[in-house]
């Protein structure tokens, strides 16, 4: 089945939900039922559904496809149209919407049933019979998106071409419940969302805490020795700051409302930019100061729609990894080449391979979303793709999705569920320099324009913590977990030994608690196991008279009679050689 094909029978089968939940409630009221990539979904205003009633659904929504309906259409005028739905004020809304000498159509499923609709539809529902379908969830949807609207139930169903397409669809999104970051974010204590905080607003937890932290340390000190200086600035600024940077103009919308304090307009800041821009132009400069390497981890603001909100992955509230290097047109080629060596370099220790460069240009057509003159946008395409081509990396290049200020390359890390998702970014831009008027003095003592990179490595750390979530099903790497070590006594016996041993390892600088609870020691191992800590040990009689340890390793394997020097080394190693497995 070709994917057009595909797409119509998907919207086929909406009809098909529609008609059973019109059984299952005759007095729930329909409102819009697209196909998507992986089925469809239906928005109703009905009595409230739970997964409890699904199965009921699609035995009915099978018995309709069983019962050979055809999909009759039938064109109507508006004035028939309005008297038909004169009941439902969904479809009336967008029936008034439409010119009034507009085409309106509407189709049947069998004689007792009718939707509004363009279509196409198959001819009837015996074309569906080897369609895998399922329901997958039910959720809240407000009508038309909007907050102002009444709070609808929408259904998603799965819908593929044949059993055996649903039932591998089912097993990946069974693997990617277990992956989701949300999840395991709360079960292992990393961070936590608050609606009296405010919705998209993450709080990081202990355990949050030290990966982030230990992240932060990774990434400043492989900048500290390319030459990057380090820098903090405020997470606010005057409004005038970003209509002088062109971002007021380009992205107020995804911004927090300004507030006035005395006689300035304050605004969260989205970006770091501009900051940096002003950093620069605080000092003069000569063309032997560059390139100059600027870079900060960041607290952004960035006001998402609720229905893009997705844990940290995305966010009102996230700390980017972000650089701006400040350097002559001749440096350019070099200094874009160095950060992608260093991306490159990140990635190994992460152990992604996966991954692909995508060089990300304006659409011409779309004047309003960019600004810049022509000569400049050509100058900045063409040096990045040059800068690809002379590295011999594969790249893509795709239109319309540059910044508004200038040509991007981004990385597109495939993730473990087949997805692409960008971590890194290299932005050219000659733009910003002209409207904070940036200078160095050149050669010949006359004052020009240096060229800005932008550059995120990790990009968003919040970003970055979710993928390795995902990616890793919450087993970190030992280097970053927030546990690294934890030490059990089997009985009181062992309590002092315990202590000691977690003592020396805190002091070797190990990440390590004690569990010296009254409490079996199969459920220590057990709630050990469930945290997802890489090392265990476990001691007894034996170990403490022995003065040696028994240490359990994430996938039951075991280290015995071994000293706390001989563990202390070992660990000191891997964390050191940012080992992914123990």
């Amino acid at each position: 089945m070709d994917n057009e094909q595909l797409m119509k029978s998907r919207h086929s089968m909406a009809h098909v939900l529609a008609k059973a939940i019109l059984k299952w409630d005759p007095n729930a009221k329909l409102t819009i039922g697209p196909a998507i990539d992986n089925g469809f979904y239906y928005d109703f205003d009905m009595k409230t559904i739970s997964p409890s009633d699904f199965a009921e659904i699609e035995k009915t929504m099978q018995k309709i496809i069983n019962s050979n309906e055809p999909f009759v259409r039938k064109e109507v005028s508006k004035k028939e149209a309005l008297e038909l739905f004169k009941n439902n004020e969904y479809k009336t809304e967008i029936i008034n919407e439409l010119p009034e000498n507009e085409t309106i159509s509407i189709y049947y499923t069998g004689d007792d049933f009718f939707d509004l609709c363009r279509g196409p539809h198959v001819e009837n529902t015996s074309k569906l019979q080897n369609m895998g379908f399922k329901i997958a969830k039910v959720a809240g949807a407000y009508w038309r998106g909007s907050e102002k609207n009444k709070m609808l139930q929408r259904i998603y169903v799965y819908a593929f071409e044949n059993k055996k397409a649903l039932a591998e669809y089912v097993k990946l999104m069974e693997e990617a419940a277990q992956r989701d970051h949300r999840k395991l974010g709360k079960d292992l204590g990393i961070f936590m969302f608050s609606d009296l905080v405010g919705k998209g607003l993450p709080m990081w937890l202990p355990n949050g805490f030290t990966i982030r932290r230990e992240l932060s340390d990774y990434i400043m000190n492989k900048e500290l020795k390319l030459g990057y200086k380090h820098v903090m600035t405020p997470s606010l600024a005057t409004v005038d700051l970003y209509k002088t940077s062109g971002h007021w103009d380009h992205y107020h919308e995804d911004m927090f409302p300004s507030m006035k304090r005395d006689d300035d307009e304050y605004v969260l800041r989205p970006m770091n930019c501009p900051h940096h821009m002003m950093i620069y132009k605080n000092f003069l400069h000569s063309y032997k100061d560059l390139p100059l390497r600027m870079a900060e981890i960041a607290n952004d603001f960035r006001f998402e729609g609720g229905g893009s909100l997705c844990g940290i992955e995305r966010a009102r509230a996230f700390t980017q990894n972000d650089s701006h290097i400040f350097c002559r047109p001749d440096q350019i080629a070099s200094e874009v080449e160095n950060v992608i060596k260093l991306i490159l370099d990140v990635y190994k220790d992460f152990g992604f391979t996966k991954y692909s460069f995508r060089l990300s240009l304006r659409d011409e057509n779309n004047a309003e979303k960019y600004f810049g003159n022509d000569d400049l946008w050509e100058k900045s395409e063409s040096a990045l793709r040059k800068i690809l081509q002379d590295s011999g990396a594969e790249f893509y290049e795709a239109k319309g999705e540059a910044a508004f200020y200038g040509p991007k390359i981004d990385v597109q890390v495939r993730s473990a569920l087949g997805h692409d998702v960008t971590l890194s970014t290299v932005q050219l831009d000659y733009q910003l320099p002209e409207k904070f008027e940036l200078e160095y003095i050149d050669e010949n003592d006359k004052k020009v324009r240096p060229v800005v990179i932008h550059r995120a490595i990790l990009g968003s750390l919040d970003r970055f913590v979710a993928f390795l979530l995902e990616e890793t099903k919450g087993i970190l790497p030992i280097w970053l977990c927030p546990v690294q070590v934890r030490v059990m006594n089997i009985s009181d016996s062992q309590k002092e030994y315990a202590k000691s041993i977690y003592e020396k390892l805190f002091d070797a600088n190990i990440r390590v608690n004690l569990d010296d609870r009254n409490e079996k020691i199969g459920y220590k191992i057990r709630e050990a196991n469930v945290n997802k800590v890489p090392y265990m040990i476990v001691l007894g009689d034996n170990e403490k008279d022995t003065n040696t340890l028994t240490v359990r390793m994430r996938g039951n394997k075991e280290l015995k009679n071994i000293t706390i020097d001989e563990f202390i080394s070992i660990l000191k190693e891997k964390i050191a050689n940012k080992d992914r497995d123990v």
